[in-house]
């Protein structure tokens, strides 16, 4: 039970991360790419040159050269709750605005 008296619903892995990837597509985020297995999912904001990734395991070196716009990663690899996957995406998104801030800043002073 929620302090609120609600039933808590759990998320298996894969429906968490569904709904992280649909928690960042409402932030303007568009899926750029997505892996054969469906389990890395990676987001742009539109005219934005950087990605954050959304999968279940951490980035392999195949990944990192695949695609090295991926600034941020949010890794998903146990039940949650919508509660947990919500506040795991709000750090995502400040980790992805902190990233880009600090990328853009030295892209400009080269």
């Amino acid at each position: 039970m929620s302090a609120s008296g609600g039933v808590v619903s759990i998320l298996a892995p894969q429906a968490a991360l569904a709904h992280a990837v649909a928690r960042v597509a409402a932030h303007s985020f568009a899926i750029v790419a997505r892996n054969t297995r469906g389990d890395s999912v990676y987001l742009k904001p539109e005219g934005c040159a950087f990605a954050l990734r959304i999968s279940n395991h951490a980035r392999t070196p195949k990944q990192r050269k695949n695609h090295p716009d991926a600034i941020t990663s949010l890794v998903i690899r146990t039940p949650q709750t919508e509660r947990s996957v919500d506040a795991l995406v709000e750090q995502a998104l400040q980790n992805f605005a902190g990233a880009r801030r600090t990328r853009e800043a030295s892209e400009q002073s080269a």
